[in-house]
């Protein structure tokens, strides 16, 4: 009974072994550790929230740092040429350096089900460096017949030299970029091919090497990589070595990404590797375990089998408890972290704005005012001072400490501290010059300036920032007040969405929730969230096609009430004119003589796509991307939209007068009332 327990436990180690091979992480305990909840490890776990889309939105290789001083953090993420951009982000996610390697300030993982991807982080900047070590090696347990192996050698041998000199000059830089696929010349070194062998068909091998090292450093990565294995793994029937600046694996079946293998019944598993001081073993404990179970199964008894059955049970429900342990303790920490986050004094907020001067002052809201801020060392900051009248002003704060800390997106404007001493509630952002889009847009004089490439790059940045709040960000983001006023241009016109003190964190797998109070602006609110209190990410959408439509227009949404004697909105406009096939007088007449019409008409179509009554009716964050970057996907007929009057006063999505409500705004201030999760 004893000898049998250790053979099944051994045997789900080894199933667990097998099954972990697909994401393949190296903590580097050379490179020297930090303390857990350190400045470094939240410096490292904020890049890492933000890796997959960086990756992502720079046609896949992303190389970038965050942090100062001894607390900055370098990392690298890369997924292979032609992958799907979901696939990538997956793969990137998915890396697991956090928790595998808790507390070591160097770490890197080659990994991947349908792609490749690589995930690296260091306390030192790496960009340009050629690193071989650590090195982890992989390696099938059956060997060659020592009869083929000449020939196979001389296969072999003629296929990798192939490959070094393919993948090693293959860098080369894009010249284009699909909607929903990562260019097939990414600037990456990166080759694959196929040889015939007799005997066993056909070798298949993959090599790639990070592109900011040069083509001479990845050649002679990959040579080391492929001399290594022959010096300590020579003869086996495949195998996979990593190193920090390449990726080098060959198999006797074809295969793709990395360790896609497992489902593959011809796809042996590979055990963890031995040094190369230790060649493997021709009769490994493996082969010897298995031929020893093979042998006694004719014995087993039912009693065995009952105990093999609750053994298993019992290792599956240890699996669930520690995984649920670990997902409260994760969930806790990352609530936890802002409050530890950069926290500014007062008298040093107080210096930076001199004294919160009328002169520094760049606006104000619901909730309180703006201030333009100088820092000491020379750093503009927004300084958004809470009101201390405000009954909901501690709430908003806190939420919106919790759910900026978080985020980090070259479309978002970024949370750089807080201060919170007193009454005084203080948060510190980068300073974006060129104010609001509205402060541009419903000006007659100044919207001069935003041409028809201008706005649209703004919907196409917006579209981006509202995509990783919504799916690319580590949380599941809700904005709820997406209006004009809360997207601000930098110095280049690009847009950053701001105010989040009335944004809901959302679980991964939720998709609506309800509220009793309804916040938000009234005009850019869905029906189903004005007359059920119901929001979700379609919510966002429809603020975002109201938005689209004042973009193109140069027109607020509220500007068309009682418009020709009817109740009227923007969004009513424009039904009009798409049923009257003259969806071109929606157009800003600044833009109209000079502007792609196509292009501006396809922009309105999607724009009434977003405001459909029916939440399911509308596109997807993801889908509004591909419609706006890809002008061969055919864009579907909208139905009539929400908010939709025809002729006189109707129903606003189930028979209820149009009344505005009391605690909603209109395109001025908001009224909140916030619970994040």
């Amino acid at each position: 009974m004893g000898k049998s327990f250790v053979i099944i436990l051994c045997f789900l180690s080894i199933s667990v072994n097998a099954i972990s091979v697909s994401a393949q992480q190296t903590c580097d305990e050379t490179a020297g550790n930090f303390k857990p909840n350190s400045p470094f490890d939240k410096n490292r776990r904020l890049i890492d929230s933000t890796l997959a889309s960086n990756v992502t939105d720079h046609d896949g290789y992303f190389n970038g740092s965050f942090g100062l001083g001894p607390n900055k953090v370098y990392a690298m993420g890369m997924c292979s040429p032609g992958a799907a951009l979901d696939a990538c982000s997956s793969c990137i996610k998915s890396n697991g350096l956090i928790q595998i390697c808790p507390n070591q300030t160097d770490a890197f993982s080659w990994l991947g089900q349908e792609i490749l991807c690589l995930v690296r982080y260091a306390s030192k900047s790496f960009s340009g460096v050629l690193v071989l070590n650590p090195v982890s090696v992989f390696y099938n347990l059956v060997d060659i017949e020592k009869q083929n192996q000449k020939d196979f050698d001389k296969v072999w041998d003629e296929l990798m030299s192939r490959l070094i000199t393919s993948a090693s000059s293959s860098l080369r830089k894009n010249s284009s970029t699909s909607s929903s696929l990562l260019p097939p010349s990414s600037s990456i070194y990166y080759a694959k091919d196929v040889a015939p062998v007799p005997v066993y068909g056909n070798i298949t091998a993959l090599m790639q090497c990070t592109p900011d090292i040069s083509s001479k450093d990845c050649e002679l990565c990959l040579k080391t990589s492929v001399d290594y294995y022959k010096t300590g793994y020579h003869g086996k029937k495949g195998g996979i070595l990593l190193r920090p600046s390449c990726f080098f694996r060959w198999e006797l079946f074809t295969f793709s990404g990395a360790f896609d293998n497992i489902d593959d019944p011809q796809s042996p598993s590979l055990p963890p590797s031995q040094p190369p001081s230790q060649p493997p073993s021709k009769t490994p404990f493996v082969d010897n375990l298995a031929n020893k179970t093979k042998n006694k199964n004719a014995r087993i008894s039912p009693g065995m089998i009952a105990v093999i059955v609750i053994v298993i049970i019992v290792f599956i429900v240890l699996i669930c408890v520690g995984v649920a342990i670990f997902k409260r303790r994760k969930q806790k920490q990352e609530i936890e972290l802002p409050t530890e986050s950069v926290q500014f004094d007062l008298k040093t907020i107080e210096a930076a704005t001199s004294n919160f001067s009328e002169r520094n002052k760049l606006g104000e809201g619901g909730f309180g005012e703006v201030y333009k801020g100088t820092l000491m060392n020379g750093t503009e900051v927004a300084v958004k001072r809470l009101s201390k009248t405000s009954g909901q002003g501690e709430v908003e704060f806190k939420n919106e400490v919790i759910v900026v800390a978080k985020l980090q997106h070259r479309n978002l404007v970024r949370l750089l501290g807080f201060s919170l001493q007193g009454e005084e509630k203080l948060l510190v952002y980068e300073f974006v010059p060129n104010q609001s889009l509205d402060y541009f847009l419903f000006d007659p004089k100044k919207r001069v300036q935003l041409d028809w490439t201008v706005r649209r790059n703004i919907v196409a940045g917006i579209t981006r920032g509202i995509l990783y709040l919504h799916q690319d960000s580590r949380l599941k983001i809700i904005h709820r007040d997406l209006k004009a006023s809360n997207i601000l241009l930098d110095a280049n016109m690009n847009p950053k969405i701001a105010d989040f003190g009335m944004a809901r964190i959302f679980g991964m797998d939720q998709t609506v929730a309800n509220t009793a109070r309804i916040v938000g602006t009234f005009g850019y609110m869905s029906p189903e969230y004005v007359t059920h209190g119901q929001f979700s990410t379609k919510s966002d959408v429809y603020s975002f096609g109201v938005l689209i439509l004042e973009i193109i227009s140069g027109r607020k949404n509220s500007s068309f009430y009682q418009m020709d004697g009817l109740v009227n909105n923007l969004v009513t406009y424009v039904w009009r004119l798409w049923e009257n096939k003259s969806l071109l007088e929606l157009v800003d007449t600044g833009i109209r003589d000079d502007c792609i019409k196509d292009e501006v008409i396809r922009y309105t179509h999607i724009g009434l796509l977003c405001v459909q009554e029916n939440p399911v009716d509308r596109p997807t964050l993801s889908t509004i991307h591909q419609m706006l970057t890809n002008s061969s996907i055919t864009l579907p007929v909208p139905l009539p939209p929400g908010f939709f009057f025809g002729n006189g006063p109707r129903s606003l999505a189930n028979g209820l007068e149009p009344a505005q409500p009391s605690n909603c705004s209109v395109d001025k201030a908001t009224i909140t009332d916030v619970n994040p999760r």
